[in-house]
Order: structure tokens, then C-alpha cells, then sequence
């Protein structure tokens, strides 16, 4: 690449930045239009270089070309009102912020598959600011290659992730967050399915998890999702889409709505979703056991639905990677009967705790749960790995944490020696393969990784707290992290003490009955 490309993404969003500080714009305000331009500048290069050979060729150099010809590329035709060197040359008096929603409308209108996704809101931005933003779009060099114009949108969606706060880990999940999952569930084919899909990362990971494999991802996978936000929707198919993927992306709350037929559908399943969601409405889900075959817990609490809304999502050889609270592994009650009936269907492949700092909008540490349905009748049915990640990372500045190409592929290789497959060493793991497991085979490590088989899980409560198995390796005692320990024991305490309001509106509710009956 004949420029850097992270000096580049840096200078894009120091310059967009800098126009949103000096406006009176909130970024959830100015987000999905910059999203917007930066498809559109993507889509523009492709466009034209995809122009460029269809008039060299002797087949389209006597007739006109069309949105027919584009599309065979698998490239978005663009009318020519949709154009970078028609929008650049608008005067600045003109209206602006029509001219881009009437060129986003025009686009939608000649690609049907990217009809109600491009943003419309460009009236909401001064003339001053969007003739910055075209031109700041226009910067990026022509020669820029598709997936770095991916990685550009993605640059973009963290940061902004960051600026919104909260709000910005509905749509975005870190990606070494999601390349860890990626890399253990091995999506090589098939159809992969994210009920809460956000702005799409799982899927882009996954293509790219088939492009270092030497495969073309659009004939080896089929991506679906759903999404409650309609904004996100569109973040995520704009997302699919700068990326050159296609996939069924639709709006729908996948609490009540299974808008794919996904019971026993897909072999992957990948997502991150909101964590300890209440006032879910249980009646409406109760007679709904294809979905959640282990029943509906009676806390207010949605971890355990989302759980096995992923496991029944699986075909009989299916896998499964998604992050949960830590609290989800120790939970008790209804909960903890739920989880000892997926332990029991022996499809829990794999449990790994991350520490904390690696979302951009909480500090809070997670864990990662993998499911694999195809191990039903092999030598690990009776067996969970756990993986204490804790003390492996990368401190990016004094509250980010990510991994490197290194740990990732590490912790992968950990996952693959318990199943008996072929580990890979390409992102330069083989240091830490040898120090780890110098005999190439899988070993319990004390303080790191340990598999436990079923009897003994059951005599732990059926907790799934990669902790309460690994052990200490006694080199880690000092480096406690106690602030996370807090944390984790303040989130334990506001589930029991959602646990409790519920208890106590049954209790009343209970009351009254006996008192109405007696009076």
C-alpha cells in the first residue's frame, strides 16, 4: 500500500472531529452522515474504476452502459447527480445538504439492494460543513484498496462508538473482541447468523477470517442478522456493503421476532448482546420452546434467553461464540437450572474470561462462551475448556486494552489443541505455543486453562467461571487487579438485587390474594 494507512484514518477523523467540535452537532447527531460519506466516496472509486474497464471492453464499447453491467461487478451504479465531481462542484450557495440526500435517494434508486439504507439526514448539517466533509472525503487517495476503505468505516464506527458513550456499544463491538470469537469458532462456510447484530462487525470479521484462508468470502458464506435499532440496520448493511459483502440485515427485537426461521438453521452463530436487559415480557415467550428449549427464567433478566436464543440457532454441527456478562456464569436460581441443562446437552465447547478496558464504553471484564453442537459423541462431550485470558492483552493508552495479532491467535491454538485440531502460527504465535505447551499437545496450565469434565462442573454449582476451575499459577498474586473484582461484585449485587424486587412483587402479589380471599 503505497500510504499509511493509520496516519490516514488518523487525519480523517482529526479534521471530521474538529468540524463536528465547532458545530453545534451531538455525535450521535453527525455520525451516520460522515458513515455515509465515506460509502459514498468508496463506493465512487469502485464505480469509476469498474467504468473504466467496461469502456476498454470490445462487448460495452458500442452500446451504453448501465446499472445492468455494474451490477454483474457486484459494484453499486451511481447516477450521475450521485457523483463526487458533480457534488464537489456545487456552488457553495447551493443547497447542499438536498443535493446529498437527493444523490443518497438516486443511489437507493438504482441499486434496490440498498434501498431505506443510506442516510437522508444531510439537511441537519450546515452548507459550510458539508462542503469540509466532501472534500475531506475526496482526499482519500484514489488508489485506496477496498479493505482498507472497510477499515477506514470501522476506524470511524469505534471512535464514534467512544464519543457516544453507552449509546456507542449498542452498535459496536471492539475487534479484538470479535477476532477472538472469529478465530475459535472457525466460520471457513456456511451460513452465520448474529441476532443482535449491530453495525455488522462479526460478519466483516468473518470475511476476513475466509480471506487469510485463501477463500472468496461471498461464495463461502451467507450472512443474516437482526437488529432492534432501524439505525443501526443501516449502519450495518452500509458497513456490509463497504466491504463488498451482501447479507439479509433485518429490524426486528429477537426477543419475540425470528424473522429467518433460525431454529436449527445456521452453523455459526455469533453475537454480542446487551447485557441483564429487563422488563422483557416472559408471557409472550413462554410457549415458545423451539427458541428457548431450557424455558424462561423467572428473574427480570434476559442473559439466559439470549443464551439460548444462540444454542437453538444451531444446526446439529453448528458453533457458537458470544460475550456475556460475567455474572451469567455464576447466576443462580432458574437461571443456574437453565445452564445445567446446556452443560448436560454437552454443547458448552469453551468458556474464556477477559479482563477489563476492552469495550470502549465500559470498563467492565467479560466472558466469552463458545458452544459447539458437533461434539456430541466425541472424547470432548463430557468436557469444558476454561481459559483464564485475564493477564493477556495489550495496553493501548491508560483505559484501552486490545490484543495482538499474536495473543489472539495464541488463545485460537489453546482452543484448537483441546479439540485436536491443526494449530496455525501465520500471526507469530509459535513463541508463546512453546513456552505454554513446549510438547505441542494440550496440558492444563495451573492459572490459565484448565478442561473439567461434567461431574465435576456439577459439583461447582454448574458455574461456568473459568476462576472457580483454573486455579492460580502463584506468579499472579500481585497483580490483583482489585478494581475489577469490584466491579464484578457490584454487578453480582445489582442482579440480586434485581432478583429481589422481583421476588417481593411476587410476594405482595401473593399477599393480597391470600388477604382478598380471606376478607
Amino acid at each position: 500500500m503505497a500510504f499509511d494507512l493509520a496516519e490516514l484514518e488518523s487525519r480523517l477523523w482529526a479534521a471530521a472531529d474538529e468540524l463536528r467540535a465547532n458545530s453545534t452537532l451531538k455525535s450521535s447527531e453527525y455520525s451516520v452522515p460522515v458513515l455515509g460519506l465515506i460509502f459514498l466516496r468508496f463506493a465512487e472509486l469502485r464505480f469509476s474504476n469498474v467504468a473504466h474497464e467496461l469502456t476498454a471492453e470490445p462487448s460495452t464499447s458500442r452500446r451504453s452502459i448501465g446499472p445492468v453491467d455494474f451490477k454483474a461487478r457486484g459494484v453499486p451504479y451511481l447516477p450521475a447527480e450521485a457523483r463526487f465531481a458533480y457534488l464537489l462542484h456545487l456552488s457553495e450557495s447551493a443547497d447542499i445538504g438536498r443535493a446529498l440526500n437527493d444523490a443518497m435517494g438516486a443511489i437507493e434508486e438504482a441499486n434496490e439492494d440498498l434501498r431505506g439504507v443510506l442516510p437522508r439526514s444531510y439537511g441537519t448539517l450546515e452548507n459550510r460543513m458539508l462542503v469540509e466533509l466532501l472534500k475531506l472525503m475526496n482526499s482519500i487517495p484514489d488508489d485506496v484498496s477496498g479493505d482498507a476503505f472497510g477499515l477506514i468505516y470501522e476506524y470511524f464506527l469505534g471512535n464514534f462508538a467512544i464519543t457516544e458513550g453507552q449509546k456507542g456499544g449498542e452498535f459496536f463491538t471492539p475487534s479484538s473482541i470479535v477476532r477472538l470469537i472469529v478465530e475459535i469458532i472457525e466460520p471457513f462456510h456456511g451460513r452465520i447468523y448474529d441476532p443482535a447484530c449491530g453495525s455488522g462487525g462479526m460478519f466483516v470479521q468473518s470475511a476476513r477470517f475466509v480471506e487469510r484462508h485463501a477463500h472468496r468470502p461471498a461464495d463461502e458464506l451467507s450472512v443474516f442478522g437482526q437488529e432492534r435499532v432501524s439505525e443501526t440496520v443501516r449502519l450495518a448493511k452500509m458497513n456490509l456493503a463497504v466491504h463488498g459483502l451482501a447479507g439479509d440485515i433485518r429490524e426486528a427485537n429477537s426477543y419475540y421476532d425470528d424473522l429467518h426461521g433460525a431454529v436449527g438453521a445456521f452453523d455459526f452463530v455469533m453475537a454480542n448482546p446487551p447485557f441483564n436487559v429487563n422488563r422483557v415480557d416472559r408471557e409472550r415467550l413462554r410457549d415458545d420452546k423451539a427458541r428457548y428449549p431450557f424455558g424462561v427464567p423467572g428473574t427480570d433478566n434476559a442473559n439466559y434467553l439470549w443464551i439460548q436464543l444462540f444454542y437453538s440457532s444451531l444446526n446439529d454441527t453448528g458453533r457458537a461464540g458470544f460475550v456475556m456478562a460475567n455474572s451469567a456464569g455464576d447466576a443462580r436460581g432458574a437461571e443456574s437450572l437453565i445452564r445445567r441443562d446446556l452443560i448436560n446437552s454437552g454443547a458448552v465447547d469453551a468458556v474464556v474470561a477477559v479482563g477489563p478496558n476492552f469495550f470502549y464504553t465500559v470498563p467492565l471484564a467479560v466472558t466469552l462462551w463458545f458452544l459447539d453442537r458437533s461434539k456430541l459423541g466425541s472424547a470432548r462431550e463430557d468436557t469444558v475448556l476454561f481459559i483464564d485470558a485475564r493477564s493477556i492483552y495489550r495496553q493501548l493508552d491508560r483505559a484501552h486494552r486490545d490484543f495482538t495479532d499474536e495473543q489472539l491467535e495464541f488463545l485460537a491454538n489453546v482452543v484448537r489443541l483441546y479439540r485436536g485440531a491443526q494449530i496455525e502460527e501465520r500471526l507469530g504465535s509459535a513463541p508463546l505455543m512453546s513456552h505454554r505447551f513446549p510438547e505441542g499437545r494440550y496440558v492444563d496450565v495451573p492459572g490459565f486453562c484448565r478442561c473439567v469434565d461434567r461431574a465435576t462442573i456439577a459439583g461447582h454449582g454448574w458455574s461456568l467461571n473459568p476462576a472457580r476451575y483454573v486455579g492460580v499459577d502463584g506468579t499472579a498474586l500481585a497483580d490483583v487487579d482489585h478494581a475489577e473484582q469490584f466491579e464484578a461484585l457490584h454487578e453480582e449485587f445489582l442482579r440480586l438485587t434485581g432478583e429481589a424486587h422481583v421476588l417481593e412483587e411476587q410476594i405482595s402479589t401473593i399477599a393480597a390474594a391470600v388477604y382478598e380471599a380471606l376478607a
